[in-house]
């Protein structure tokens, strides 16, 4: 393991899903909540220097808040986010005894390959691999989980597949975990239609129109996934950062290709992405939410309940709450967090 410090510079699942809904509640979001998450960003980072560390095929960047012998929590961001999508949850639960790690995931911030001659792929069994490759690179038996979008579907992966690194979860809407296969069922047309960007990467003109614009694409899609959050200027430029990462552009287009079976994967993830296309049910304790006014495509909480087995909570989080729910709703998102640790 190599560990140096350096300062800082997401509906192939709805085909699957079945179940009906566990036990659920709502939680309004406090109206301060909303003048929080709009806070230029031009104040000191919350979040402090970046740590990096030689994980599996990757140079991971990734912040660190907390107590060094704390509990462990692992936030896992989305796209096209980054970790300061926690930048208030992070501190709060630091502030409560837990050590937070926020990786940058591939393609993001100062994360890199490690070897020009890997494939820049964002199959869901890499992004989750990364994740176990990161707790091993540094001595992590066991975290706590809680993700969004991407960082949602990778921390669902990883409590299925690796379900005793895991203590609890924390996911944003619900089960993500997908395939290729499930990818190949039309969706109906109201669906189909919010998937409009997914199409669009499939083209040589999608790619290289993300490629010279994805600083206005990605800041379109925080608007419609999220139309209610007012973000300011400052608030979403702190983010874009990341989005310059040199890999960032390959890694979006081949998420999204791979999805429709567009690209292939590499042959070190097949048996991953074998047990992934059979669904398999997470056992451990999780809460799962969602945002009243998400406005990026996302399942609904019935129809992916029973794929928790363990013990399970569902909760809404009203207030005009969207897509990127941890930064637009930290308190909820801490709470959640704390609360699945203690289910």
């Amino acid at each position: 393991m190599k560990l140096r410090s350096r300062s800082l510079a997401g509906a192939t699942a709805l085909a699957i899903l079945v179940g009906a809904s566990s036990s659920a509640h709502a939680q309004s979001a406090p109206s301060s909540l909303a003048q929080a998450a709009t806070t230029s960003s031009a104040s000191p980072d919350p979040l402090g220097p970046l740590k990096h560390v030689h994980a599996g095929v990757l140079d991971v960047a990734y912040a660190e808040l907390g107590p060094a012998d704390g509990p462990v929590v692992i936030l896992l961001h989305g796209w096209p986010y980054d970790i300061h999508s926690y930048q208030e949850v992070a501190p709060a639960l630091a502030a409560k005894g837990y050590r937070v790690l926020i990786p940058y995931a591939r393609g993001y911030g100062e994360t890199r390959f490690l070897s020009a001659s890997t494939l820049r792929n964002a199959e869901p069994a890499a992004l989750g691999q990364d994740v176990i490759d990161f707790m091993d690179a540094l001595h992590i038996k066991r975290a706590v989980f809680g993700g969004f979008d991407w960082g949602a579907r990778s921390a669902d992966i990883v409590a299925a597949l690796w379900p005793e690194r895991v203590k609890a979860l924390v996911s944003v809407s619900g089960y993500l975990i997908g395939s290729q296969e499930a990818g190949k069922t039309p969706l109906p047309p109201k669906a189909e239609y919010q998937w409009w960007y997914q199409y669009y990467f499939t083209t040589e003109r999608g790619r290289l129109g993300y490629e010279q614009n994805h600083h206005d694409f990605a800041k379109l899609i925080w608007q419609l996934a999220s139309p209610k959050w007012g973000f300011d200027d400052a608030t979403y430029e702190r983010s874009a950062q990341a989005l310059e990462n040199p890999d960032h552009v390959a890694i979006t287009i081949h998420n999204y290709r791979w999805r429709l079976n567009l690209a292939k994967g590499e042959a070190r993830y097949d048996n991953l992405e074998k047990r992934l296309a059979q669904a398999p049910k997470i056992p451990v304790p999780t809460i799962t939410l969602e945002g009243d006014a998400n406005g990026a495509p996302h399942p609904q909480p019935e129809a992916y309940a029973k794929q928790f087995t363990g013990k399970y909570q569902f909760r809404l989080i009203t207030g005009g709450i969207g897509h990127n729910l941890p930064e637009e709703a930290p308190r909820a998102f801490t709470q959640a967090v704390i609360d699945a640790d203690h289910l």
